[in-house]
């Protein structure tokens, strides 16, 4: 029975492999599909490859669907509104301009295709900003000069910020507060302006001028400068005196500028140092003088003296507070100079006068005359003539100028002004013309002779000695007369 089913079982296996193979169905459909899917791709790149995606927009126009050929195409045409808003508000109605696209901007707007090329359409939107080779200069030069000029137009009409600032009150150091204005920060808005690209409507972003606050690094480092200010102290000078002065006692008002240098109320100083002057000064006032005999007699200064410009002074100690510097020397005075310039500020010993000057004695008719503290020369003289009232002018004077020959004329000798007499050595010391010079022609020398036969105010020296009186005396040394 087992042998009769396997022979069964043989027989049916060889009909089996005797049958022709069917071929398959499927194939030719699959092959199909596969030709029309790499149709659609291929399809599908080479329009992504040549088309703009749907929403791309180039300076603000359309080209979704376009080559780049017809991109540029419809730039070339697009005409610009040139409008300017600030948020909503329209602030410049421009002239219609085209953008200034040429065939030299294709390869640019190619790039732009292949930059936003994706392997399948895209609804996303994009937006390009593309300047053309050749811009149109209208919006980057006149436009932009009149958004600048309409901001400012506006910025009139509107509220400044306030600053904080720290400043010197009556000597205390106070923060003022901060205001928020209303101004437009043009600056910024004209930098959004350039960004805008070429649009018909270019919007700019409101950005305001914001105030220094009080809490700034700018704020305080005015506060510190202040502060130190008050903590400063100058050491100033004058003659062999040095005076300390102190930021905190002579600085009740100020203020920092934006480089933090500080500007000084000079009230105070100014102050300080017409109290220095009154004190240590000379101009006008009496000097105590020690005479030949050793005897001290008081003096009136008349040209010879000085005092403290106390304008300039001020100015210059004000600059020093301001600089930061620690010490100054005065250098501005004033006195009865031909200029206004006053004399024996550089001299501090025998009371101001030094050891180089002309003793007068009206009393006793009789000049000595002293280099370096040591008596070069004395002599008699004769005075200004005393009945007459033309006396030789008692008080401190200093040497004008000296000359050697020189003609005298008119009232230098107190005569007619058509009198001149010739000398050999005149060093006047008085404004109105009196002073030392040779007398070869007087013959009366006596000790009384100024009472009734004196010059016109000169102090007439004998001619054997005004040589070296002439010549021991300097250009500015004081002269005595008492």
């Amino acid at each position: 029975m087992e042998n009769a089913v396997n022979e069964s079982v043989e027989g049916i296996d060889k009909q089996r492999s005797k049958s022709p193979k069917r071929p398959a169905k499927w194939k030719p459909i699959l092959i199909g599909i596969i030709v029309i899917i790499a149709v659609i791709i291929a399809a599908i790149s080479y329009y992504q490859a040549n088309y703009f995606n749907a929403h791309i927009k180039i300076n603000d126009t359309n080209v979704g669907g376009l080559t780049a050929e017809q991109a540029l195409n419809k730039l070339k045409t697009t005409v610009l509104k040139n409008e300017v808003y600030v948020e909503n508000q329209q602030i410049i109605d421009g002239n219609d301009t085209k953008m200034g696209f040429t065939d030299k901007d294709l390869p640019g707007v190619k790039e732009l295709l292949k930059s936003q090329r994706t392997y399948f359409p895209s609804s996303k939107a994009k937006e390009f900003s593309f300047i053309p080779s050749q811009p149109d200069s209208y919006r980057s030069e006149e436009m932009k000069k009149q958004v600048k000029e309409k901001l400012l137009s506006m910025n009139e009409s509107l509220t400044a910020p306030i600053d904080a600032k720290a400043s010197l009150e009556e000597g205390k150091v106070i923060i003022s507060k901060s205001n928020d204005g209303q101004q437009l920060d043009i600056a910024s808005l004209l930098k959004d302006y350039e960004k805008q690209g070429y649009t018909s409507e270019i919007r700019l972003n409101p950005v305001y001028i914001q105030p220094i606050k009080e809490d700034s690094s700018i704020v305080k480092d005015e506060q510190k400068r202040l502060e130190e200010l008050l903590l400063q102290t100058v050491d100033y000078k004058v003659q062999d005196q040095v005076y300390l002065l102190k930021g905190s006692e002579l600085i009740q008002n100020a203020s920092v500028t934006k480089d933090l240098k500080v500007k000084i109320d000079p009230s105070d100083i100014k102050e300080k140092i017409a109290d220095i002057n009154s004190s240590q000064s000379t101009l006008d006032k009496n000097f105590k003088f020690k005479t030949h005999s050793g005897s001290v007699v008081t003096v009136k200064g008349k040209g010879y003296g000085w005092a403290l410009d106390v304008d300039k002074e001020a100015k210059q100690v004000k600059s020093a507070f301001e600089k930061g510097e620690n010490s100054i020397t005065a250098s501005h005075t004033t006195g009865h100079g031909w200029s206004g310039e006053g004399y024996g500020f550089e001299t501090t010993s025998n009371h101001g006068i030094g050891s180089t000057y002309a003793e007068v004695s009206i009393a006793q008719q009789r000049i000595w005359v002293y280099k370096n503290g040591k008596l070069v020369v004395t002599t008699n003289v004769v005075t200004g003539k005393h009945s007459t009232g033309n006396d030789t002018s008692k008080g401190v004077w200093y040497i004008l100028y000296k000359r050697s020959p020189s003609m005298l004329t008119g009232r230098e000798l107190g005569g007619k002004p058509s009198y001149q007499v010739k000398v050999d050595y005149w060093a006047p010391f008085t404004n109105d013309g009196q002073g030392f010079h040779d007398a070869g022609f007087r013959s009366n020398w006596a000790s009384n002779a100024y009472l009734n036969a004196g010059s016109h105010g000169c102090v007439n020296t004998p001619p054997s000695v005004m040589g070296t009186v002439y010549n021991t005396l300097s250009t500015y040394d004081p002269v005595v007369i008492y």
